[in-house]
């Protein structure tokens, strides 16, 4: 009778054993590891910017979705293992150094101001600000040119008050919640021009229904260097720069390119070293 006892207890001991053992980790990458190990990678991306950050029917989609997952994959990562989790502009900083995710590409400027809280792996992408006009428009040649045109604002956005502060001071500001409200707005001449980055406008007026319908400046405003965030500290940043640099040696990088932002026939920059910040 003894014996059986013990023969159960040892049972119930064994079997927890084997479930403590089984839920002892979750399969996703700790820390800020991010070489192959685990299971999965966590990247931060815009989950509402066309052409760059998209979460569709279909998955995701973009230019800063297709570096990601190139990266990853240089990284130990195929592209089913990627978990991916919307950094919205305010939360970046604070989902890297929480740990949230292991890095971040969401049209994410690199700035000495982030620079203080996160690191930087690249720049993969030169922008500038721009603006968006009617495929038809002839009158806005320049950034003077915007005086007395209604620029569509949109809140939360200092591009549009920069236009009107250092380049066309006699700009009307016209609000808008979001840049996807501005254009029908842009369209159907309730507003002149939109401005914000033009790899966004890109992304934007790359889409199929607005094929056509507008055109990029080519204004230049602005540099906007993009980079892919890392904790501080993290062993990623060398590993990354290694893969961008990969990404543009064989090609991949300006395919990307032309698949999400080539159809608004935006005029990319070359590819930037690792390393140069254009003020």
């Amino acid at each position: 009778m003894k014996l059986r006892k013990v023969t159960a207890a040892s049972a119930t001991v064994f079997a927890l054993a084997l479930t403590a053992t089984a839920c002892g980790g979750d399969n996703s990458t700790g820390g800020d590891s991010g070489s192959g190990g685990g299971k999965t990678i966590k990247v931060g991306i815009k989950f509402d910017q066309p052409g760059l950050g998209q979460k569709t029917p279909q998955g995701y989609a973009g230019f800063d979705v297709d570096v990601a997952t190139y990266v990853a994959k240089k990284l130990g990562y195929n592209a089913d293992q990627i978990e991916w989790k919307e950094a919205k502009s305010a939360d970046r900083e604070t989902m890297l150094q929480r740990g949230d995710v292991n890095f971040i590409a969401a049209t994410y400027s690199i700035t000495p101001e982030r620079q203080e809280k996160v690191d930087f792996a690249g720049p993969y992408l030169l922008a500038h600000q721009d603006v968006l006009l009617r495929a038809d428009d002839t009158k806005i040649k320049s950034p003077k040119d915007l005086n007395n045109a209604k620029l569509c604002s949109v809140t939360g956005s200092t591009s549009a008050q920069n236009v009107k502060d250092k380049l066309a001071p006699k700009a009307q500001l016209q609000p808008y919640p979001t840049y996807s409200a501005c254009l029908p707005g842009l369209q159907n001449g309730a507003v002149d021009a939109l401005t914000t980055d033009d790899s966004i406008l890109a992304g934007y007026a790359a889409q199929a229904q607005f094929k056509g319908k507008f055109k990029l400046g080519g204004f230049k405003m602005t540099n906007e260097n993009y980079g892919i965030g890392v904790k501080k500290g993290s062993d990623l940043k060398a590993k990354i720069n290694k893969a961008l640099e990969e990404m543009v040696a064989d090609g991949a990088w300006q395919k990307a390119v032309d698949k999400n932002l080539g159809p608004a026939n935006y005029k990319n920059e070359p590819a930037p070293k690792i390393g140069d910040i254009k003020s």
